[in-house]
């Protein structure tokens, strides 16, 4: 930026080792940065790449003072077995092999001393870089993307919440052969402590080279993981970075962090039907009838035109009854390039508040379809949406999301 040679190799290396101990919050925008092809030079996605999974971690002298907090001091006993090394280092917590009396493998997630001050610490921070951006860039009201970021990162904090939603999410994939989930562990979770049953596989993108039959098959179990949940349930999965997830032999996905869920509004997953739609038919009345049940009030024709762009990207491999990649490009620069003519079109027509439900949908939107990318996946999307959403109702819906969280104790949506 300021015209100064850099040695990026060295320069990448030092920045992955600042963002891995701050932890929180900064840490995770690092990790979504580094899936997105094309969003950094290959020196810095390659370095931030390994924030996934294998940021500094907390001695075993920390570890032990944690986890006699959590479980008291003879909390070894309760284990048969328990790593002193941690097998993985995200940015709220790390995570321990373990094994428990009754022969089970275990993963214990324990969270990182202090993090609700870390998290707060960010958070005013990140108020005060949103605010410099409001005065230098109108465009994009900030107000409810900072509400929706601050409530989720705090209960990502709460690891017996994570519990009942990884609770929620076996129930929701029940019958996705492709999808598995952890056993929870209650009597050895606590608020800062999450002990799950262990569920062995590889990284992902282990297999960005393999044959294409491979491939289309991750994508295909990857998009039921998230979306089976979300039209089915109303429940989002908004943190598709690569360490949540890992790879079976039999080509299954393991889900592995429950931390960034969010249960939406059963009118806010017809929104989605409808504006897909309403593309399909070029429907401009439909279009508006969804933007206005997402909280977009008082749309003027030129914003919902401009809406309609980013909209139009989005959907566009379920608009098309053919096989194909998630984009035809196989880059991540025309995404950039359409999302710089959005913020160049909503600054002439006067800007947007953006409703807080579409940070995660947003994030995991482009995270899977990063995802997509490197897989290299060709699948016909739009036949595979048609037969998730089939005659897709709303009080269908209503029923199972109230069911599903009912039976996990879960309030309802937001």
């Amino acid at each position: 930026m300021f015209g100064i040679k850099l040695d990026r190799g060295r320069h990448a290396g030092e920045l992955k080792a600042a963002l891995g101990g701050l932890k929180g919050p900064l840490m995770k925008v690092a990790q979504i940065m580094s899936t997105i092809p094309d969003a950094l030079p290959q020196e810095y996605a390659i370095e931030l790449a390994q924030l996934q999974a294998n940021a500094p971690q907390m001695g075993w002298a920390f570890v032990k003072r944690r986890m006699a907090a959590e479980l008291g001091p003879d909390w070894q006993k309760r284990f048969a077995s328990f790593g002193q090394e941690a097998s993985a280092a995200a940015s709220l917590g790390q995570v321990h092999r373990a094994t428990g009396h009754d022969g089970r493998l275990l993963a214990c997630k324990l969270q990182y001393p202090d993090m609700t001050s870390v998290v707060e610490a960010d958070l005013r921070q990140l108020r005060l870089i949103f605010g410099i951006y409001k005065r230098y860039d109108p465009s994009i009201d900030t107000s409810n993307i900072h509400a929706e970021i601050s409530d989720r990162l705090r209960e990502e904090l709460d690891y017996l919440r994570e519990s009942k939603q990884m609770r929620l999410y076996a129930h929701m994939l029940r019958d996705e052969d492709g999808v598995h989930v952890p056993e929870v562990v209650p009597e050895l979770t606590t608020k800062r402590l999450l002990t799950m049953t262990w569920l062995e596989g590889s990284r992902i993108l282990d297999f960005s080279e393999a044959d294409q039959e491979t491939r289309d098959t991750l994508a295909y179990n990857m998009f039921r993981a998230w979306y089976v949940p979300f039209y089915y349930y109303g429940v989002i999965h908004g943190d598709p970075h690569l360490g949540n997830y890992t790879v079976r032999p039999d080509l299954g996905i393991n889900l592995l962090d429950f931390g960034a869920i969010r249960v939406f509004p059963p009118s806010f997953v017809k929104g989605v039907i409808d504006l897909y739609r309403a593309l399909q038919t070029e429907d401009k009345e439909l279009a508006a009838e969804a933007y206005r049940s997402w909280g977009f009030n008082d749309l003027k024709p030129e914003v919902m035109e401009v809406l309609n762009i980013w909209a139009g990207f989005v959907y566009a491999p379920l608009l098309e009854d053919r096989k194909r990649m998630i984009q035809e490009t196989n880059s991540g620069l025309y995404g950039r390039e359409v999302a710089e003519r959005v913020h160049r079109e909503l600054r002439r027509v006067g800007g947007v508040s953006p409703p807080r439900e579409f940070v995660l949908m947003d994030r995991a939107a482009i995270g899977l379809g990063s995802v997509f990318l490197h897989l290299k996946a060709e699948i016909n999307w739009y036949r595979l949406f048609h037969d998730m959403i089939g005659d897709f109702d709303v009080e269908e819906l209503t029923r199972r999301q109230t069911e599903a969280l009912r039976a996990v104790d879960l309030p309802a949506a937001i």
